[in-house]
């Protein structure tokens, strides 16, 4: 019999500021949806969007 390990996968989203485009990752949070305004810039104080949602494999 063959034994195969569960693969674990942690959720991702980027954001980044409309404002001096500085991109920021961080763990997905349950209602996280793409292109929703999601918090203030740490850099500049504007607006950050979300960008992109994804998925890394821990190995």
């Amino acid at each position: 019999m063959i034994f195969s390990k569960k693969k674990i996968i942690i959720a991702y989203t980027i954001e980044k500021c409309s404002k001096c485009g500085m991109q920021r990752k961080r763990e997905f949070i349950d209602g996280d949806y793409l292109f929703s305004e999601s918090s203030k810039c740490n850099s500049c104080d504007g607006t950050t969007k979300i960008e992109k949602i994804f998925g890394e494999e821990l190995e």
